[in-house]
């Protein structure tokens, strides 16, 4: 199973870059399910991903809105040929999803359904996922606004799509170290932290970067609390680690 992975970002350029692997994987003009939290702008929030993918391909984007605090149904995802999980408050994603984690993941994968996660999206696509938090034993390592209303860091389950934990907009809000603290403390085997307007691409045991940014893997070293880090440029690609 491929996975789309989106760092989030709105650049009119980048659209076909970081929409298009995605698209064209989901068939000729897909019916694609957008997943979206709806924290009170729901609809204007779609209509935002609609014009977006309807840009790059020929697709007929469907909004299945959760409202805040509640539980998604994964019946809603019948009869779609690719689901996009949308951006927004990436704990309240991780909470709609926490109780059919498994439902999901199986309908994916049995159902032959394409994934693409934006921001919040591509957090929780993780088997760990970095759902937020600004601060690491009170100690902070990221801007408190990034901190998704969460001030410790916070890593729950997530839907098991790829081994590695995900962070977001790593370029633009400083996410990086975030991620680098989650490894370095065994919260996560590994992960990657993707700038906006970049799509990673898992397909198997390979990753490979596409889009205006960088990806950036951060890998647990031997020595306690030791992290190797490297950065891909667009164009490149990595296997993933053991």
């Amino acid at each position: 199973m491929t996975t789309y992975l989106i760092g989030g970002g709105w650049n009119d350029e980048a659209a076909p870059l970081v929409y298009g692997p995605f698209l064209a994987a989901a068939g000729s003009e897909p019916v694609v399910a957008c997943l979206l939290v709806d924290e009170g702008e729901g609809a204007a929030q779609f209509a935002r991903f609609e014009a977006a993918l309807g840009k790059v391909a020929p697709c007929r984007p469907v909004p299945l809105l959760v409202p805040l605090g509640g539980r998604f149904d994964p019946a809603s995802l019948d009869g779609h040929a690719a689901l996009l999980v949308c951006g927004g408050l990436t704990p309240a994603y991780q909470e709609a999803l926490a109780p059919v984690l498994s439902e999901v993941n199986s309908r994916l994968g049995t159902g032959g359904m394409t994934y693409a996660g934006f921001s919040a999206g591509a957090a929780v696509a993780a088997r760990t996922a970095v759902v937020g938090g600004w601060c690491s034993r009170g100690v902070q390592v990221c801007a408190e606004e990034t901190g998704e209303d969460l001030d410790e860091i916070e890593v729950r389950p997530g839907l098991d799509l790829v081994p590695f934990a995900v962070d977001v907009h790593a370029a633009q809000w400083g996410t990086l170290p975030r991620l680098i603290e989650a490894v370095s403390l065994g919260a996560a085997p590994y992960g990657v932290a993707i700038d906006e307007d970049t799509l990673l691409t898992v397909d198997g045991g390979r990753a490979r970067v596409s889009g205006l940014g960088r990806v950036h893997l951060v890998r647990a070293q031997d020595a306690p609390g030791g992290v190797a880090l490297r950065s891909y440029r667009p164009g490149e690609a990595f296997a993933l680690p053991h």
